[in-house]
């Protein structure tokens, strides 16, 4: 059912037509002016609307006009008996979707609201979809960026599986959203989870479902992560701390191609391409027997790995502006002067939380902020006396795996910032970016004792 705006100054014709479309299963206004017309438009949205071109006072293509400079997006009909060629084309340049001529049969009034609505479904898509890529873009300008955004390319057209290596906060997500949306999956779901976050307990009804009252709780059918993205992408965040009970299960889909919901009996043909990242070492844990070999040959057909932001410190002031611009527009602020000397300083942070802390940062130096933003204002929204020069890596001499030294770079940057906040968690994690129960997580992960005396809060 559609609804649609009927705007004539014929009684007659109103009422044949609103009928016609009543009869037809659709919702109909009618309108014996323009000036009414335009009320109606404010009050509701429809989704066609039909317009004579002759009427009395302000004629149809006056209507078209102020329907347009208000906004109106809706496909425009033109109608009228007196048509001719030079009236059409007026039409068209104002935006009419359409231009018919008196008499009209049902049918063709039909065919018209049908491609009507069509086109305007089309034209809500498109608007999804620019908001979409604005959403997710990459911002980048680095060469380290360069070579990720190659390779991401080169993947993105094929069927490979693909593993992404990276720091907290290093877009991760962004990432494999833009090898979807660079593949012939494009138009089919996106779907993430992120196995840290989810209880062991619940990890394998998220992945393939259930059914009801398989479990205390299950009073419907749930339909899992990979059902939900047949025929598009998975993405599993976070991979190295999927429950080991839940590895061989996940290698038994990824072999398969099946599903089986718990409780079921039944399984379930999935076309999935599976995605996953981590910022843990995949062949450390292997190494270790935390996480199965054969699971980890399966997802490291092609690995990716996204640079922190403190390799890639060409792109922080392109990232700082991308930044300022949407959290301005977002809260409706005034917009603010970024010195070159707040540039400066923000490159020289070494930002543990990586293009998640950056944004947060920006967001600060805006509230900060009353004109411009300078230096003095970068310090006080990193936190004042923020270590920078201690925040480098020990392993600077070039020594050590990457693991290792990306490790002691991780807590390195954890103790200073618990330093600084005095042991407080909540404060601390504020500080980096990241979230309490991710702060706990990491330093149980890393061995820090942030039940240090003084601490100002409870843990």
């Amino acid at each position: 059912m559609s609804k649609i705006l009927v705007v004539d100054d014929d009684p007659n014709t109103l009422a044949s037509l609103s009928r016609a479309f009543r009869l037809a299963g659709h919702e109909v206004t009618v309108c014996d002016s323009a000036d009414r017309a335009v009320e109606q438009s404010k009050k509701q949205r429809f989704d066609v609307i039909f317009s004579d071109v002759v009427m009395p006072g302000k004629d149809g293509l006056a209507l078209l006009a102020e329907l347009k400079s208000l906004g109106v997006t809706a496909p425009v009909v033109m109608v009228s008996g007196q048509a001719n060629i030079d009236m059409a084309v007026r039409a068209t340049k104002l935006g009419a979707m359409d231009f018919l001529e008196k008499p009209l049969s049902t049918d063709k009034l039909l065919l018209t609201v049908e491609n009507a609505v069509r086109l305007s479904r089309l034209e809500d898509e498109n608007r999804r979809l620019r908001q979409r890529v604005g959403r997710y873009e990459i911002v980048w300008q680095s060469a380290a960026m360069e070579k990720v955004l190659n390779r991401l390319d080169r993947v993105a057209a094929s069927e490979t599986r693909v593993c992404i290596y990276g720091e907290t906060g290093t877009g991760k997500e962004l990432a494999a959203r833009t090898i979807h949306d660079r593949s012939s999956r494009r138009d089919e779901p996106f779907v993430t989870l992120n196995c840290a976050a989810v209880p062991a307990e619940l990890i394998e009804s998220e992945l393939f479902g259930h059914e009801k009252g398989s479990f205390t709780g299950a009073n419907a059918r749930h339909i899992g992560k990979f059902e939900q993205a047949h025929g598009g992408t998975l993405f599993l965040d976070e991979i190295g701390d999927m429950p080991a009970v839940m590895q061989p299960k996940l290698l038994r889909v990824l072999e398969e191609g099946e599903v089986e919901r718990v409780g079921g009996e039944e399984t379930v043909r999935v076309d999935v391409r599976v995605v996953v990242a981590t910022h843990r070492n995949l062949e450390e844990l292997v190494r270790k027997k935390q996480f199965r070999e054969d699971l980890y040959h399966r997802i490291q057909v092609f690995p990716l790995r996204l640079p922190p932001l403190r390799e890639r410190q060409e792109d922080i002031p392109l990232l700082t502006d991308y930044f300022a611009g949407s959290i301005t527009r977002m809260n409706d602020w005034k917009p603010r002067v970024i010195l070159a000397e707040a540039y400066s300083e923000l490159q020289r942070y070494q930002w543990p939380g990586n293009i998640r802390e950056l944004r947060n940062v920006v967001e600060r130096l805006l509230l900060l902020a009353d004109d411009e933003v300078d230096a003095p204002t970068v310090r006080s929204a990193l936190g004042g006396d923020v270590p920078f020069s201690s925040l480098e890596l020990r392993s600077s001499d070039g020594t050590g795996t990457l693991f290792d030294r990306v490790e002691q770079f991780e807590r390195d940057a954890i103790l200073a910032a618990l330093q600084q906040n005095s042991y407080r968690m909540s404060e601390a994690a504020r500080t980096l970016g990241l979230e309490r129960s991710h702060l706990y997580k990491k330093c149980q992960q890393l061995g820090i004792d942030h039940k240090m005396k003084g601490a100002g809060e409870p843990n």
